[in-house]
């Protein structure tokens, strides 16, 4: 039983089809959740840093068409505006198209509103929760699949001292090692998975509610505003 039969990448060539291809799905896994966990740490940064800067320039006392006017104008320049501006614009573009109507009623057009933002907020809650289901698979099946591929390897194993006279550690180790590494890469994939859910999904979380409570403060203002008219 030599050390290099015993090698990482040996064990893995030498393996059965089976659990060869437990091994590959769960590489593939690993390497796909890493890309969402990547993707989805940047857009939910940027969603959190966003949002800071808009409060800022909101609560600023800025006039609210000025700031509906940038972030038309920046939409039309084709920057996308952030899930903050979205509910904003949502709001305060169904606001302003109602108010010109001839002789508006208060309740009607603060009851729309409410449900312009409440659509947007529906689009942007759905933004933050994109690929945190797939992490949340990942995290709960990868253990299960690396186990099939370790019991697979092991009954290998035990198949094959049957076919020889005096059964030795040099013997079973081969398989039984090839069958453990099966377990290692689903934990490999599991584990950043449920780290990064778990986070993720907390994160994402809290940037809803932020979301609303800004709705519900933006839709108090212009109630406000509508009556001083």
């Amino acid at each position: 039983m030599s050390e290099e039969n015993l090698s990482i990448l040996s064990l893995i060539l030498n393996a059965s089809v089976l659990v060869q291809a437990v091994m590959a799905i769960l590489f593939l896994a690993s390497a796909i959740s890493w890309v969402m966990i990547i993707q989805r740490g940047m857009y939910l940064s940027a969603a959190q840093r966003d949002f800071r800067q808009f409060e800022e320039t909101f609560w600023s006392g800025i006039d609210l068409n000025s700031l509906y006017r940038e972030i038309s104008e920046q939409q039309e320049e084709n920057v996308a505006p952030t899930g903050i501006e979205n509910i904003f614009r949502a709001g305060f573009g169904e606001f302003n198209r109602l108010v010109r109507l001839e002789k508006p009623d208060p309740d009607a057009v603060i009851e729309s509103t409410d449900r312009a933002m409440r659509i947007a907020l529906s689009r942007e809650e759905e933004s933050l929760g994109t690929h945190l289901p797939f992490l949340a698979s990942v995290a709960s099946v990868s253990p299960y699949i690396g186990l099939f591929g370790t019991v697979w390897g092991i009954m290998n194993s035990f198949r094959g001292l049957a076919m020889v006279q005096q059964a030795t550690l040099a013997t079973v180790a081969p398989g039984i090692s090839e069958a453990l590494i099966a377990t290692a890469m689903g934990l490999f994939a599991a584990i950043p998975a449920v780290i990064a859910y778990n986070r993720y999904a907390a994160l994402a979380e809290r940037m809803n509610t932020s979301y609303e409570t800004f709705a519900d403060e933006f839709s108090s203002i212009l109630y406000r505003q509508f009556h001083a008219r």
